[in-house]
């Protein structure tokens, strides 16, 4: 079923356009982010239920001018016809001021150039199987406390299930002298997770789902029931991994986690403007085998971070970021661009309407190859194949990367032999990891459960995925 745009910004949209019009009287460029997003977040576990607003909850606006020099922003909440004139003379005021202030001082004033558009008018609306609003809150909580319920019958070594749903409702709307677009779309996203005790062991394990979908997600969810209980008992008898350097499988979640941390922030390009990425030494250089094609982009794929246009006006892009082991770009927001004077890449992407734009991930993923997995296995004399992200971090400055990974399953003579280790660090220098890149496999899969900081903040959504790769790493 087609989402539906938000009523209010549509009843606001042509107080917008005049906000537009008068402001261009005064400024080379203006233009206008209406953001209103919705929704709620549901857990269910065995102690208790919580239902709370989603944390993405925003309404208000964003204005962008050209003060003369660079680009001064204004963000409200609040607009009517009553008020659209004081606003208009704030605004006015607020860059004049910050500009006289600026000069006044001994900071030095950095410029950029007027943005330049092409006329564009466009509506995109998105479509899920079953709206959020069609299904009420008792209705998912009933099915999720079925769903926890039915889990304690599996095991019983299990001493909590927890059970996660959340769906998001975002539409913008995105103004200017030569732009007007709309976008409407909900995403969904759940999870499960399981903890088990034996004696004074205690081990938990986690799956979780994500996409631009309604309810329907909690189906999904359902059917990951079994296996994430079954996991979460095999990692009681897990044992310590001897550290070292292996030959690997990484599952999809964990080329995501790589691509997400070695090539996501190093080459997101704002970096470059302020020299604080070594990935901008590197274009057009071999960074990775020539098995690697690694993308990024609104358009590159279907999930949580799959938009029209992004929080500049941007048309959301699919990015190619290495082409066959060859660094060809980074991902750029449009002020980003205009410095370095490339093309933007559809990559801003707001926190809020009252936070600055970034250049940021949106879809980050390594392109499938040719290669099975069961040959890939078969390949490995003594490694691992790793399993399910805990968190990453990464230096964009020096291309070190550690990724937290919950799960390493044994590999001995091309065989997996049912033993675990867990937890697992696996660490290393960006290039060497995605050099050592030997086998890539067909299928790709992409996860959108979680959430991408800017540093410590500035959160947005975000997702990242691939096939499996075999490459060489260190463990411990």
């Amino acid at each position: 079923m087609q989402v539906s745009m938000s009523r209010y910004l549509q009843e606001k949209k042509q107080l917008l356009k005049e906000l537009v019009s008068e402001l261009s009287k005064s400024f080379k460029y203006v233009s206008v982010l209406g953001a209103d997003t919705c929704g709620k977040t549901y857990s269910v576990y065995k102690t208790g239920i919580s239902l709370n607003d989603s944390e993405w909850t925003e309404r208000g606006f964003v204005v962008r001018v050209h003060n003369g020099y660079n680009y001064s922003e204004y963000s409200f909440n609040r607009l009517s016809e009553e008020g659209l004139g004081s606003l208009i003379e704030n605004i006015k005021n607020k860059v004049n001021n910050d500009i006289n202030r600026l000069k006044e001082s001994a900071v030095k004033i950095g410029t950029y150039p007027v943005i330049e558009e092409d006329k564009i008018a466009e509506k995109v609306f998105k479509e899920v199987e079953i709206l959020p609003e069609e299904v009420s809150a008792e209705e998912k909580i009933k099915t999720m406390t079925r769903i926890k319920d039915e889990a304690f019958t599996y095991s019983d070594l299990l001493v909590d299930f927890r059970i996660t749903y959340g769906d998001c409702h975002v539409s913008k709307i995105f103004i200017s002298q030569n732009k007007d677009l709309e976008q409407s779309y909900i995403w969904s996203q759940g999870s499960l997770s399981a903890v088990v005790r034996k004696d004074d062991n205690t081990k938990f394990y986690y799956d979780s789902v994500a996409g631009l979908k309604g309810v329907e997600l909690l189906d999904e969810l359902q059917h990951k029931v079994k296996e994430v209980i079954s996991y979460a008992e095999k990692l009681l008898d897990a044992k310590k991994i001897i550290p070292g350097e292996y030959d690997v499988i990484c599952s999809p979640g964990i080329a995501g986690l790589i691509a997400h941390e070695a090539f996501g922030h190093g080459v997101e390009m704002d970096m470059f403007v302020k020299n604080r990425a070594k990935a901008a030494e590197f274009i057009n250089k071999e960074v990775a085998s020539e098995l690697v094609i690694m993308h990024d982009g609104a358009a590159a794929a279907e999930n949580v971070s799959s938009y029209f246009f992004d929080d500049e006006g941007v048309l959301g892009t699919d990015t190619i970021i290495i082409d066959k082991g060859i660094l060809k770009t980074g991902i750029s927001d449009l002020l980003s661009a205009l410095r370095l004077g490339t093309k933007p890449t559809g990559n801003g992407k707001r926190e809020s309407f009252e936070r600055k734009a970034y250049a940021r991930m949106t879809n980050t993923f390594f392109e499938g190859g040719k290669d099975k997995l069961e040959d890939m296995i078969a390949s490995v004399k003594e490694g691992y194949l790793l399993d399910v992200m805990l968190s990453g971090m990464e230096d964009p400055k020096n291309w070190g990367i550690q990724c937290m990974i919950l799960i390493a399953k044994e590999i001995k003579n091309g065989v997996l032999t049912g033993n675990i280790m867990s937890p697992v660090i696996m660490t290393g220098y960006v290039p060497d990891v995605l050099k050592s890149i030997s086998m890539v496999s067909e299928e790709v899969e992409i996860f959108g459960s979680g959430a991408c900081g800017k540093g410590y903040k500035e959160w947005v959504k975000a997702a990242d995925g691939g096939p499996y790769i075999k490459a060489r790493v260190r463990l411990g």
